[in-house]
């Protein structure tokens, strides 16, 4: 494939063609904020805050959708570019709860992150505000459709797995929101809380039910692990706090496998202290289980049994 050469903030850089102007900026080392970009399913330009300007353009165009030309001049960081991303930001915090100081994700919010970094302290906009009730039907995730900003990263990662596609969006204008099949809560919906549309979420809409309350983001430290509960080596981080492991947490999916409650589950066996008690969904219920049949161990701790049983 050949090569484009490219201006970037002044600097030249050259990627194969057919490459976004947001990697070739990235590869350069250049920084473009981005909201709903997931690198394992680009393409999407739905928050356009990675936008820049491209003289010759009549707008401002989303980087993760635009394609490298042949001496395409890019200014990630004009005035204009820069005036467009606050405006972003302001309509987005227009319908988005103001109550970072006790939301999960305080610290590790996106949103947050880039409303202080482009000086938006509050919205200019007032009108009607989004009333959702908050969604524990499980014992995995909560739902706070209030804090959802559309940005489609968590429909898109659980459409990218074969037969699931649980959610996705709904509704049409104001009352657009992420729903589950007739919009019924997650809890009875047909999800395996694999957790990953949790990994992926950019603000404090998905988050982990049993790590509630435990501590803030720079409270703990992260160290990644491999789950070996099948061959995939789907990764997961360690949460800890004060020298323990105080919550499992989703990062990445083995080559080829989704990824799945076993293995977090497995996960929190064996490095969390005080492991919540497994559940399972039986006839539409969350039922506590043992931890073999959580695994799905059943038989093979029985037959342990058997065969420690014998003379």
């Amino acid at each position: 494939m050949a090569n484009v050469t490219l201006t970037i903030d002044g600097q030249k850089v050259t990627v194969p063609a057919g490459t976004t102007v947001l990697d070739a900026a990235r590869s350069a080392g250049i920084f473009i904020p981005t909201l709903c970009h997931d690198p394992a399913i680009p393409g999407f330009g739905a928050c356009r805050l990675c936008i820049v300007e491209i003289p010759g353009m009549r707008n401002l165009p989303a980087s993760c959708v635009t394609t490298v030309a042949e001496g395409m001049v890019v200014h990630t960081a004009s005035e204009a570019v820069i005036e467009a991303r606050r405006t972003i930001i302001d309509l987005l915090l227009a319908n988005h709860p103001q109550d970072c100081l006790t939301c999960e994700k305080n610290g590790d919010c996106r949103l947050q992150d880039y409303a202080f970094m482009y000086g938006v302290r509050q919205t200019s906009f007032h009108g009607e505000r989004k009333n959702h009730p908050l969604d524990d039907s499980n014992p995995y995730i909560i739902r706070d459709q209030n804090k959802c900003i559309l940005c489609g990263k968590c429909v898109r990662t659980c459409q990218a797995v074969p037969g699931r596609s649980v959610i996705d969006f709904g509704y049409r204008g104001f009352n657009t929101r992420v729903v589950t099949a007739m919009d019924v809560p997650l809890g009875e919906s047909d999800c395996v809380y694999c957790a990953r549309c949790v990994a992926v979420c950019p603000v404090g809409a998905l988050t982990y039910k049993p790590m509630a309350g435990k501590g803030r983001t720079w409270e703990m430290q992260k160290k990644s692990v491999t789950c070996t509960f099948c061959e995939s080596g789907c990764t997961f981080e360690l949460n800890i706090r004060d020298g323990k492991v105080i919550g499992i947490t989703a990062k990445e999916p083995g080559p080829g496998r989704p990824l799945c409650l076993k293995g977090r589950l497995g996960l929190e066996l064996l490095y969390v202290e005080k492991p919540m008690t497994p559940m399972l969904k039986k006839d539409g219920q969350f039922v506590p289980v043992s931890w073999a049949e959580a695994l799905g161990l059943e038989g093979l701790v029985d037959r342990m049994k058997e065969v420690e049983g014998q003379p």
